[in-house]
């Protein structure tokens, strides 16, 4: 990079749209909601500023660090934010880039070619989040800084020292007024830096976890993308070698990994200018489109796939699939200023082109590769059929009998899905004593006999011939598979409630591995809970308490002993049918009393590798997870 450049990026190019206002009144319009999702959003916002400065080739370093005093710091060595004044505001570029919305190099010329911060807001916003921020920007040898109070800045800025760094250095102290809550997760935070570090080619991502022993984890990666599909494919059975596509084109520049595996979920995650698009949009739809016609293509053309036969469908073609998309665009259009879909037509046509030219050249060059992804994508379609068959038995035979629901199922009075909860019950025993005691007007309760099949290692067709799992589709209504259809949900409160001990947590795990396998949106939208039953009974005479948790139990001993010499009697719940129904209602169903836990995903690639790594068919993966983790459990029955 020529030494000129630092000087090319000055207060000329900060344009201002429009004056700060409403984003405390409103935060959820900003950054999604004040949850901890939230919360994480405000070091996205700051990362994303340095990752456009290392997209435009001013960065190769940038440092996040969680501090012990609550706040978070993130330090980058690109050309360090303008410092000269900006002609609108009659401020430094600095403290308008800070207070003012929409205030940023994002939108003329000399600013940024490539970006993720499109709207300007995202430096401004996490200020006016926060109770406290300071800017230091190093540039041309000296250290300028600002402080900056729920987003209104305090004293002008000032140069307080000489300095050999060049960059930018943002710390901010999120407002606990504003905020559920102000404590930042490492892990989350560490995966999302791996992440931005996969896509960002060459420049080297680290985070200093303060709070924990000066926790640091450094990440650089050569292989970009390619080797992100390797990190997501690493506990799996590959089949077939890693495709990488890089290409830059008029519309921007295409980057497409793939490599199929042994399971039969489909991983795919995309990204618009470093930004991950959950929703996906414009380039995962010609992605997809184009992985479907190459393959059907080439089948037929290498003679695998016969006249008679039918295509193979996106479905066949996306099962054992991981693949990773990233483009990078002038003028991305974003859904949202969280920006979870990409809307640009244009890079549909341009990711479908590129991709459908490039992948068919794959699979010319490699004929082995190319019959073992099409083997792969042949079972799918066999299996598909056989789900299919399964599927169809299973509505065949609820129309047969009237729609008649499971018989196990002790559905509820109500028919608004709004009001209805379905309470999924480990064993008869603890599904009588629900039944009785619970309200039925509202509650419904469906016991379930033993462990249910294990979906991370069964096809469709062996899942739905499951009578457990039948029963729980059926009682649901949304369907599964490609009949799937959340409008249909029975009950918009789902909880799991099994007994407190090992074989109980097992089962909780394969209901939410079923759950999040082939019901994930039920999660996405917050209708699955986790029951909490209490743990101990603790009885004095006539006095009585029940306690959830350990700390709970101590308490509550030191309540009850007091003066006297009766003996406080503990007793240990380990099943829920050792509860007569009025104490089940009492402690666990009763909406007035009770406690849940609402099961969300805040982190989706976190939670497909802990699914994958124990329910998946790889042994070894699992083994050093449990010894990692073995030791950090307070509480095991054996």
């Amino acid at each position: 990079m020529a030494d000129g450049a630092v000087q090319e990026y000055s207060a000329d190019q900060i344009q201002v749209l429009e004056g700060l206002s409403a984003v405390r009144k409103r935060p959820g319009m900003y950054i999604g909601s004040t949850d901890v999702s939230g919360l994480h959003h405000l070091i996205w916002e700051i990362v994303d500023n340095s990752i456009d400065e290392a997209m435009a080739g001013y960065c190769t370093e940038i440092l996040v660090t969680l501090q012990k005093d609550g706040g978070v710091s993130c330090y980058d060595n690109g050309r360090g934010i303008p410092v000269d004044k900006h002609k609108k505001t009659g401020k430094s570029a600095l403290e308008t880039v800070m207070t003012v919305l929409h205030a940023g190099g994002k939108f003329g010329d000399g600013g940024y070619k490539v970006s993720g911060g499109l709207h300007g807001v995202g430096v401004s916003v996490v200020n006016a989040l926060s109770k406290k921020t300071v800017a230091e920007v190093y540039r041309d040898g000296k250290i300028h800084l600002q402080e900056y109070n729920c987003g209104n800045a305090g004293d002008e800025m000032k140069i307080i020292g000489k300095t050999d760094l060049r960059g930018t250095k943002i710390t901010f102290y999120p407002d606990d007024k504003i905020f559920d809550t102000i404590e930042f997760d490492f892990p989350t935070v560490l995966n999302r830096l791996r992440q931005q570090a996969y896509l960002t080619k060459g420049v080297q991502i680290s985070i200093v976890d303060e709070r924990k022993n000066e926790s640091k984890h450094r990440f650089y990666f050569e292989g970009g993308i390619k080797s992100y599909v390797q990190h997501l494919n690493q506990n799996k059975e590959a089949i077939g070698g890693i495709v990488y596509i890089e290409k830059d084109v008029d519309e921007g520049i295409i980057e497409v990994s793939l490599q199929y595996n042994n399971s039969f979920q489909e991983t795919i995650y995309t990204f618009a200018n470093n930004i991950h698009t959950t929703e996906g949009g414009m380039h995962l739809t010609g992605f997809k489109s184009a992985l479907t016609r190459t393959i059907n293509a080439y089948a037929r053309k290498a003679d695998i796939l016969k006249e008679k036969d039918d295509n193979l469908t996106a479905d066949d073609v996306r099962e054992g699939l991981t693949a990773v998309v990233s483009v990078k665009l002038g003028d991305p259009q974003f859904e949202g200023q969280t920006k979870s879909k990409l809307g640009n037509a244009e890079m549909r046509t341009a990711v479908e082109s590129v991709f459908n030219e490039t992948f068919n050249e794959f699979l010319e060059e490699n004929p082995a590769d190319a019959r073992a992804i099409i083997g792969k994508c042949l079972l799918a379609s066999r299996a598909r059929l056989a789900a299919r068959a399964a599927r169809d038995t299973v509505i065949r035979k609820g129309a047969l009998d009237g729609m008649t629901l499971p018989g196990k199922l002790a559905d509820c009075s109500s028919k608004d899905p709004s009001a209805s909860e379905l309470y999924i019950v480990e064993g008869d025993s603890a599904g009588g004593s629900a039944k009785q005691g619970r309200d039925r007007e509202t509650q419904a309760i469906l016991p379930l006999r033993g462990k249910i099949l294990n979906v991370e290692q069964a096809r469709l067709d062996r899942i739905l011939a499951n009578n457990e799992v039948k029963n729980l589709v059926i009682a649901l209504g949304v369907g599964i598979g490609e009949t799937f259809d959340i409008e249909k949900l029975r009950y918009h409160k789902i909880v799991i409630m099994t007994d407190a001990d090992v074989d109980g947590s097992h089962i909780r795990t394969l209901i939410l591995t079923l759950f999040y396998r082939y019901f994930k949106q039920l999660i996405e939208d917050g209708y699955i809970y986790i029951a909490q039953p209490p743990l101990y009974k603790l009885s004095k005479g006539k006095a009585m308490r029940y306690a959830y948790n350990e700390e709970e139990k101590e308490d509550f001993l030191k309540d009850l002993k007091g003066d006297s010499d009766q003996t406080v009697k503990i007793q240990r719940y380990k099943g829920l049918g050792e509860m007569n129904p009025e104490q089940l209602w009492d402690t666990t169903m009763d909406p007035a009393n009770r406690s849940m836990l609402l099961v969300s995903i805040q982190d989706a690639e976190r939670a497909d590798t802990v699914f994958d790594t124990l329910m998946g068919s790889e042994v070894m993966p699992r083994k050093k997870f449990i010894q990692a983790y073995a030791k950090k459990v307070e509480n095991l029955d054996i």
